[in-house]
């Protein structure tokens, strides 16, 4: 039977990267039935909002999804659709590995990293309001629930994928409370897994120079909403950019797979845009549903193509469109 998906296009290249997608997926052999939904700033003015509530009943009722990037204002404007969407859907999970890719020139080789990064409290819960004409106050906040539901998918996700080991990242130091209980917590589970996965906790400043001076160290990391979007970044540039990093945000009821890039609208309709980071976060949405062979076909294809360097888009060196990116992914899954 056929896998119901929503697909959410996006806004800026989001269209143009989810049909290449769409269409590398198609061709891996497994079968979809696609519900295409559509949100960002291209419905605002007919719903009022860039989420509409008819997309999160698609969601709801196929319980995978996938998307291109949808625009978010900065300083005003809507509010992101990637945080509504993850505590709206209880996706309380973001999955992001960064792993080296052949034929990609970065100054690191065999880096091989995922970020687990706990998706619904932290800074995040927009819990957000001025306190005088000039000044505002953001409200941090860290559950124990929260934090060791985090830490439990970290340490499954390590078991189920072969790792050797779990780092929990946090500011304990200074936050002695909020941080003090996310790294708590994170102890607390690391107990039930001590002879299966080595457990270690870093400062996330002392984490961030560590991960630039000698990444491969480390393996799994486990951190606070927060620290965890920053900290995935990083590990982008480690592998390459954001241009070929792939998410996930997964709950218990559903999940919704997007590249973590921008929308980039300058470039929105010119069959440019690369769509790896898209095809690959494809690629985590074939784990999820199971289709592991036709996964590793997906991603060893585009690789393959990435290290031939023929049909690869300009930010990879060549001169390929997206279409034509997606067309040399297919001959090789042919």
């Amino acid at each position: 039977m056929a896998h119901q998906v929503t697909l959410i296009p996006g806004d800026g290249i989001g269209p143009e990267l989810a049909e290449a997608t769409r269409r590398v997926l198609d061709a891996s052999g497994v079968a979809f039935d696609w519900e295409v939904q559509d949100a960002g700033e291209a419905v605002m003015a007919r719903y009022g909002t860039p989420l509409p509530e008819h997309v999160l009943e698609s969601i709801r009722r196929n319980k995978v999804a996938i998307k291109g990037p949808i625009t978010t204002p900065v300083g005003t404007g809507f509010r992101s659709v990637n945080v509504t969407l993850r505590q709206t859907l209880g996706l309380y999970a973001n999955l992001r590995p960064a792993r080296s890719i052949q034929g990609l020139e970065t100054r690191y080789e065999n880096v091989d990293l995922v970020i687990v990064r706990e998706n619904t409290e932290d800074l995040y819960a927009g819990i957000e309001h001025r306190v005088g004409p000039d000044a505002a106050e953001s409200i941090k906040i860290i559950t124990r629930a929260a934090s060791e539901r985090i830490a439990r998918f970290a340490f499954e996700y390590a078991v189920a994928n072969g790792r050797r080991k779990v780092t929990a990242v946090h500011k304990a130091n200074i936050m002695k409370l909020s941080d003090g209980l996310f790294l708590e917590s994170c102890a607390t589970v690391a107990k039930d897994y001590e002879s299966r996965i080595e457990f270690e906790d870093r400062i996330v400043d002392n984490m961030c120079m560590q991960l630039v001076q000698k990444p491969e160290l480390y393996d799994v990391m486990v951190l606070p909403n927060l620290y965890g979007d920053i900290v995935s970044d990083l590990c982008a540039g480690l592998v390459g950019g954001l241009g070929v990093a792939p998410g996930a945000n997964i709950g218990v009821d559903g999940a919704v797979f997007e590249p973590v890039h921008g929308s980039a609208p300058k470039y929105a309709g010119q069959n440019k845009a690369n769509p790896t980071a898209m095809i690959l976060s494809g690629v985590l949405m074939l784990r999820h549903l199971g289709e592991q062979a036709a996964a590793e076909r997906v991603e060893d294809a585009t690789r393959a193509v990435i290290a031939d360097g023929t049909t690869v888009t300009y930010d990879l060196g060549g001169s390929a469109g997206t279409s034509e990116f997606a067309d040399g992914i297919i001959d090789r899954l042919g």
